[in-house]
């Protein structure tokens, strides 16, 4: 499981997720608006807004929420501009950042700010980027009908490379161009992902000692914090004494 997916579930475990379900409603919220203004409301016609209705539901968002992000399309004036931010944190931990951004210099200084905090630095695009695969991730809960050996089937039809339970889900993830049919056939066996989308894996982790390796997590949060931010990878190695450490937090 890559860091960026150890952090995830390490957050679920701690109950982070339902400590921060706003900003996470306002992250998805933003992404379904963007893409409707992007590429028009109607949800079949519009694959990007299809998958972000997806997460959103993955989230438990309601209908109302839904319904207002993409109406919201249509009367906003902003207008949003996808950059990313490639640096490096302590221990020379690669750090790649997502962002949606009506306002450059502010989201340059806050993500600029928020490195220089925490004893990370910026760099030129390129820099760590070729330290990451795009991949198809998808989280599922675990329940009788994924934990079957007909599913795992299933997906590796579908173009699943990996399939790991965790915590009381199970992480697929698939190379870019089997993204779509892994997909699909979620859907068409009527299973609801808590998330999928396309990430950054990294190629290799890098393993820290503790105290700062948690210099690490403490700037991905700092990120994550971020409005603009809509998401974090980093390489660096969970190790079971890091995760024990952060458990004990």
């Amino acid at each position: 499981m890559s860091g960026h997916s150890k952090w995830s579930t390490i957050k679920r475990k701690k109950g982070a997720l339902d400590a921060k379900r706003s900003k996470i409603f306002s992250k998805i919220s933003k992404e379904i608006t963007v893409a409707a203004k992007l590429g028009g409301a109607d949800i079949e016609a519009n694959p990007r807004l299809r998958l972000a209705v997806q997460n959103a539901k993955g989230q438990n968002m309601s209908k109302d929420i839904i319904e207002r992000a993409i109406n919201k399309a249509e009367k906003d004036t902003s207008s949003f501009e996808e950059m990313t931010f490639e640096g490096y944190g302590p221990g020379g931990i690669a750090i790649f950042v997502e962002c949606l951004s009506d306002n450059n210099n502010r989201t340059v200084g806050s993500v600029r700010s928020a490195f220089t905090k925490q004893d990370g630095h910026l760099a030129t695009n390129g820099s760590v980027a070729f330290l990451f695969d795009t991949k198809g991730v998808f989280v599922v809960p675990a329940n009788e009908k994924t934990e079957a050996e007909e599913f795992e089937l299933e997906m590796i039809d579908a173009g699943a490379e990996e399939m790991e339970e965790n915590d009381g889900f199970i992480e697929i993830t698939s190379a870019m161009e089997d993204f779509g049919s892994i997909s699909k056939k979620l859907e068409e066996l009527g299973i609801d992902a808590e998330s999928q989308g396309l990430q950054r894996i990294p190629n290799t982790t890098t393993v820290l000692e503790v105290d700062e390796a948690k210099k690490v997590l403490r700037l991905v949060e700092r990120l994550e914090e971020d409005d603009d931010v809509q998401n974090v990878y980093h390489n660096l190695e969970i190790t079971p004494e890091l995760e024990a450490a952060l458990a004990e937090d």
